[in-house]
């Protein structure tokens, strides 16, 4: 850390009203109190929107940090990092740090990050990854089984795991719909959603009245097609993207939520699919298996077994005593370890470590009315 301790916290990542995990959980951690116990300036380096838009954000938050680092020569940079465009994009806020002589907790996300280093990186881009995660003062990642490969592929010691947080819905909650599937997140294959409309068309055999509501934007397009190709286009319903009481009231009303999908880091989809107590079937890939235990608290399947899926889905349909003890088992299991409370207690404490002392946060800077500019 140098001599100097960090006075403050900037934080960068996706815009409050960008669509994915990293601004839910950001959003958690500001529920939970975490922007007003400490003194974190935040700076939105993504939204959604055209091209043009995000460049723009981009650049505006560059400008931001410039200003922040001109104005707070030591502070602690904490960055959320995805793959693809997202750690490109984070490169330049992170050597702006190094620069500016802040150190670096590289904070994890995004189920994609080993296959975009190992199949998708060059050489040299591969470097550019190992350099950053060397030197971080501290790599976060969201469970047990990433913290693994990160120490694989990097040399540095310093990597804690800090689950993903979820807000815990109230107790009581309407009767499940008979025989309706859930599914929130992209609509897309590496998702799985293709998989789940197979599945779906399988267990209509024996339980005609199964149909599936996804919630999420994607290819819709083709959702509609493959559904339709198989004969069920009339039992699934695309929602499209909704607003966190939609998917709240969707994942009270569902008998069974389904994740299939391919790769994953831990989704916020399953988390609060658990903490409504909906019984789950996901895909055991990335960090699913340190959440779910199989026959415990949910139903795990290899990803891309259509046939082992459509299993699970029939099974917990049919016998409602397994379904609603899932469903229990999940819902404690958030309560015990993936509260937001939990989540920022770790946190804290590494700042803490990292030398940041606790405070008031910052009255709204110049920094944050800057990036209100539109």
């Amino acid at each position: 850390m140098g001599r100097h301790a960090p006075t403050r916290v900037v934080m960068v990542g996706t815009s409050a009203h960008t669509r994915g995990g990293i601004s839910a959980v950001v959003a958690a951690y500001r529920r939970a109190g975490l922007f007003a116990r400490w003194p974190i300036d935040y700076v939105e380096s993504h939204r959604d929107g055209s091209r043009l838009a995000k460049l723009a954000c981009a650049l505006r938050a560059l400008a931001v940090m410039t200003w922040l680092a001109l104005r707070h020569p030591h502070a602690l940079l904490h960055v959320h990092v995805a793959s693809r465009a997202s750690f490109w994009r984070k490169c330049a806020f992170m050597a702006l740090g190094r620069v500016a002589g802040w150190p670096l907790v590289f904070h994890l996300h995004g189920g994609r990050f080993a296959d975009f280093y190992e199949h998708e990186c060059s050489p040299r881009g591969r470097r550019v990854v190992r350099f950053f995660l060397d030197r971080a003062a501290c790599v976060v990642t969201v469970s047990e089984r990433w913290s693994t490969w990160v120490r694989a592929v990097s040399a540095n010691p310093r990597v804690v795991c800090i689950p993903n947080a979820v807000r815990m819905p109230r107790r009581e909650m309407p009767p499940r719909e008979d025989a309706l599937i859930a599914f929130v997140g992209r609509c897309e294959e590496s998702k799985g959603i293709l998989d789940l409309i197979e599945a779906l068309a399988e267990v209509r055999a024996a339980i005609p009245r199964a149909r599936l509501e996804c919630a999420g934007e994607g290819d819709l397009e083709a959702l509609a097609d493959h559904a339709d190709a198989l004969g069920v286009a009339a039992d699934v319903r695309a929602l499209g993207w909704v607003g966190p009481g939609e998917r709240d009231r969707l994942l009270a009303r569902a008998a069974v939520f389904a994740l299939p999908s391919y790769a994953e880091g831990l989704p916020m989809s399953l988390l609060e699919a658990m903490a409504a107590g909906c019984p789950v079937v996901a895909a055991a890939c990335g960090g699913i298996p340190d959440l779910i235990v199989d026959g415990v608290n949910g139903l795990l399947v290899a990803p891309g077994d259509v046939d082992a899926l459509a299993c699970a889905l029939h099974r917990l349909l049919v016998d409602r005593a397994l379904a609603d003890r899932l469903g229990r088992e999940a819902r404690a299991t958030i309560a015990r370890r993936y509260t937001a409370e939990a989540a920022l207690e770790r946190l804290e404490q590494l700042y803490a470590a990292l030398g940041v002392h606790r405070g008031p946060a910052p009255a709204p800077s110049l920094a944050r009315r800057f990036q209100e500019i539109s």
